[in-house]
């Protein structure tokens, strides 16, 4: 089989790579793109830890071809921060220790993010619900999900 050529936007960037028809977004990321910051913990879509946003529409990496991120804009944990500067969430999930292993935690604040940019005012019950598809071993959610809240809060109280 011949390889595929992508043209698309990674983070703000043009981004241009060659895949196989078969191949997965993630596969695209973590390989010829060198983003590994979306993890694979299922390849079935059920964990969440590969979450990134197809033109602002939360995805499970692991479940979208490669081939389908042509002429669309793709945003991965490595578009949050800017440059040294954390994105708020980044900020509050380090202040409130809702992280551990790691394996989730991108996939944890590309979701949040994406909620945010949704709804700027979620109930603990919103975020919960946000969150269910993001699967995590190690902390018991209670901290992420305060992390999101009082980030919410805050960046309501940012603007103007």
């Amino acid at each position: 089989m011949s390889k595929l050529h992508v043209t698309t936007s990674v983070n703000g960037e043009p981004v241009e790579f060659l895949c196989e028809p078969y191949e997965t977004m993630l596969d695209a990321l973590r390989g010829q793109l060198g983003l590994t910051g979306s993890k694979e913990g299922c390849a079935s879509g059920d964990c969440g830890a590969c979450s990134i946003t197809l033109d602002g529409r939360l995805v499970c990496s692991c479940l979208m071809l490669a081939a389908e991120a042509e002429g669309h804009e793709i945003r991965t944990i490595e578009g949050m921060a800017r440059g040294e500067k954390l994105h708020p969430l980044q900020q509050k999930f380090l202040e409130h220790a809702a992280l551990q292993c790691g394996i989730c935690t991108s996939g944890m604040l590309v979701a949040s993010e994406a909620l945010l940019a949704r709804n700027s005012n979620p109930t603990e019950e919103e975020v919960r619900f946000w969150l269910a598809g993001n699967l995590c071993r190690c902390t018991g959610y209670d901290k992420i999900v305060r992390a999101v809240m009082e980030t919410a809060a805050e960046m309501r109280e940012m603007r103007p």
